[in-house]
């Protein structure tokens, strides 16, 4: 029988054993290295494929590789568990063998012929436990080189982890559906919003052919669109989709999208597969439409505004037609729709628009085109309509809103419609001419009394005027420009000896041409109100009047009055007080010696603004007039709403008012209620003594005309005057 002892390896099969676990050893720590550079790899191809914006199945595919690297470094723990073993194992043998030599030694002690005969044998066994001692020391270096590389993969396994997530949570969280796709065009995965707009679910998707999920039409042919990832797949090119592209949900639902789609490569650059990102744009869609009716309508009325009506006119007068078809222009003012705004408010100006609009709107064909040019402005375009019709349809709106009566908080308000019209044809006069037209003949209307079409013809004297008073419009503003007015005065005349003692005059406005000469107002001033130069002009002799008071009114002599004239359209103006407030500091004039002078009309016009302006500047301390006073039906009525200091009474009741009795009473009943009210009078247009000892008989406070003084430059301007000329 063999004994244990038999089985134990002999000292020379010893060399072998430890040789081969050593060979052992080495080939696990080589694996153990290939594993730490793999891994070392596989961290740099995720970081590139985040960096990339590759897809989750890409990223997925490379964690993968971590994996196996995982399992590879398990494997080679395996296997340095069988070499320890084998090692302690050998350990165990060598410290028996030594434990054994060690009692062979002390046998060896008592026969010394013994041990000089297995010397040999003992130099063998202390070479052995060095080298089991030095393994025993390698073993453990293994154990500890090991477990760092274990270490180092647990930290690369759950850095992989995180960024993994980190991508996951980014798609969850964007704003545009994701859907990743494979070489063959089937899904592999939705994002969160991908889902929630196709109606499937990644998991229900997976697998499945894009088409089936992502299925789009065209919004106009209702004909299946074009797959941007069948391109993306063939071309290996990014792509987009189509214009008017509607997804079909998988309810049925639709709604238009806009995407793009892109290929996926592997580090290689081979393509493994495409992404598709799309968006719902149907909030888009709305706010553009709503943009584009925003811009070609009026939010008040609804109607087309100025530039879409521009833009027919323009499309008419350049579209091809078939033969010499004629086509109208309607332009249309409403009359007295300042008296509802003033009255009611804007909130009664803008229902009375909307009122005439389905009023307006009624009346007309449904190719026809009714539009709002601004404020109380209107355009009617009449396709294929000459002028005989045309003149019928406008008379048709004149009667309307002449019909029409307007009522607002038990106020009942008439209006009427001031028409100018112009037909035109193809391949004719511009658009602008057309519309110039058409708006001279308008405000034509307007100065025939209102209320009236008029037609334009290019023979009409009137519209020849009104197309000079446009050409004035330069020459005023380079007149301004190049300083070229000047500022002369007329005497007013105190008729009673209480009256204020200081110098009172008007300053009266000249223009001079580029030679010089002194142009009259008349000749500038109903172009400059009509084309909005009043508020420019009137700023200028304000200014000027300010600089010039000092030298006019020497420091000791007793204060004077000087009278400005304000437009309708300054006392409109929102700015204008500051602007009179800036005038004084900057001039240092006495708000006392200041009277501005408004027309009638003008207060009429605008009685609310006119109101507010008089209190504001007559806080300031200064004095108002009203001009042109009686020249209106209703001046008594609108008189107590105005807190003016003169009345001017209208040169036309006093030039006659010696062999006119109507006159003489008009000139007497308008002092008489001046007076009543505690207001001062002033006649204009006093031309000769019989008429300055009238009004002194009458009890007339001031006069002014030709009979006093013609309008002269003062003496102490006249040497700039020159200079300037």
């Amino acid at each position: 029988m063999t004994s244990d002892d038999d089985l134990r390896p002999t000292s020379a099969d010893q060399p072998l054993l430890l040789e081969k676990a050593l060979e052992k050893n080495q080939g696990v720590q080589d694996t153990i290295e290939n594993c730490a550079v793999e891994l070392s790899g596989v961290n740099e191809t995720v970081k590139q494929e985040m960096g990339a914006g590759s897809t989750l199945q890409q990223v997925e595919k490379t964690l993968a590789r971590s994996e196996s690297v995982k399992d590879k470094v398990q494997e080679c723990v395996g296997e340095l568990d069988e070499v320890n073993k084998v090692l302690v194992q050998e350990v165990d043998d060598r410290m028996e063998l030594n434990r054994e030599l060690m009692e062979a030694g002390q046998e060896l002690t008592a026969t010394q012929d013994i041990l000089s005969n297995t010397q040999d044998d003992l130099a063998i066994a202390h070479k052995v436990a060095e080298e089991a001692s030095a393994l025993v020391v390698r073993s453990g270096e293994i154990h500890t080189e090991l477990r760092r590389d274990i270490t180092k993969g647990q930290l690369a396994e759950a850095r992989l982890f995180e960024e993994k997530e980190s991508l996951r949570v980014t798609l969850s969280c964007i704003g545009d559906a994701v859907i990743t796709t494979d070489i063959c065009g089937k899904v592999t995965y939705l994002n969160p919003v991908a889902e929630s707009l196709t109606g499937w679910t990644s998991q229900e998707a997976n697998g499945l052919p894009l088409s089936d999920v992502f299925h789009i039409v065209n919004s106009q042919t209702n004909e299946p669109a074009p797959n941007p990832v069948v391109r993306v797949l063939q071309e290996k090119q990014p792509a987009g989709l189509a214009l008017h592209t509607l997804l079909i949900q998988r309810n049925g639902n639709t709604f238009p999208i806009e995407d793009s789609a892109a290929p996926i490569r592997d580090q290689q650059g081979d393509l493994i597969g495409a992404v598709l990102i799309f968006h719902d744009i149907t909030h888009a869609q709305k706010m553009a439409t709503q943009m584009t009716y925003q811009a070609s309508h009026d939010a008040l009325t609804g109607l087309i505004n100025r530039r879409e009506f521009e833009w027919r006119v323009a499309a008419l007068q350049t579209g091809k037609q078939e033969g010499k078809r004629q086509h109208t222009l309607l332009y249309l003012d409403l009359d007295h729709f300042k008296i509802v705004n003033d009255t009611g408010g804007h909130v009664a100006g803008d229902e009375l628009l909307r009122q005439l609009t389905s009023l307006l709107q009624a009346r007309l064909r449904s190719n026809d085109t009714l539009a709002r040019l601004g404020g109380d402005e209107f355009g009617v375009l009449l396709e294929n309509c000459p002028m005989e019709a045309a003149v019928r349809v406008a008379e048709l709106l004149r009667q309307t809103v002449q019909e029409f009566h307007f009522v607002w908080k038990e106020e009942v308000f008439q209006l009427g419609l001031s028409i100018g019209l112009v037909t035109f044809g193809y391949g004719g006069e511009a658009l602008a001419d057309v519309l110039y037209m058409a708006d001279s003949a308008c405000y034509l209307a307007k100065d025939k009394g209102r209320n009236r079409v008029q037609i334009y013809t290019a023979e009409d004297t009137q519209l020849a005027q009104r197309h000079g008073e446009m050409g004035w419009v330069g020459r005023i503003q380079k007149a301004l420009e190049e300083d070229r007015f000047v500022l002369y005065s007329q005497k007013i005349l105190p008729l009673r000896t209480s009256l204020e003692d200081g110098v009172h005059y008007e300053m009266l406005l000249r223009m001079q041409d580029e030679g010089g000469k002194l142009i009259p107002p008349m000749a500038f001033i109903p172009a400059a109100e009509r084309y909005g130069l009043m508020p420019q002009l009137d700023r200028w002799v304000i200014a000027t009047a300010f600089a010039q008071y000092a030298r006019r009114h020497p420091p000791g002599a007793p204060v004077g009055t000087c009278c400005i004239n304000l437009s309708g359209a300054s006392i409109c103006d929102e700015n204008f007080h500051e602007f009179v407030v800036a005038q004084f500091n900057q001039h240092k004039v006495p708000p006392g010696g200041i009277c501005f002078e408004i027309t009638e009309t003008s207060a009429i016009e605008n009685l609310t603004q006119a109101a507010i302006l008089i209190r504001k500047l007559k806080g300031l301390g200064c004095r108002f007039s009203l001009d042109d006073f009686g020249s209106g039906m209703s001046s008594f009525t609108y008189l107590k709403h105005l807190p003016v200091d003169h009345l001017k009474i209208d040169g036309g009741f006093v030039r006659d008012m010696i062999d006119d009795p109507i006159d003489h009473a008009m000139v007497e009943a308008i002092n008489h209620i001046g007076h009543v009210m505690h207001i001062e009078t002033i006649a204009e247009f006093v031309e000769n003594d019989a008429i300055l000892e009238a009004l002194r008989r009458i009890g007339v406070d001031y006069a002014q005309g030709y009979g006093i003084e013609k309008p002269r430059l003062s003496e102490l301007l006249q040497s700039d005057f020159r200079d300037s000329t």
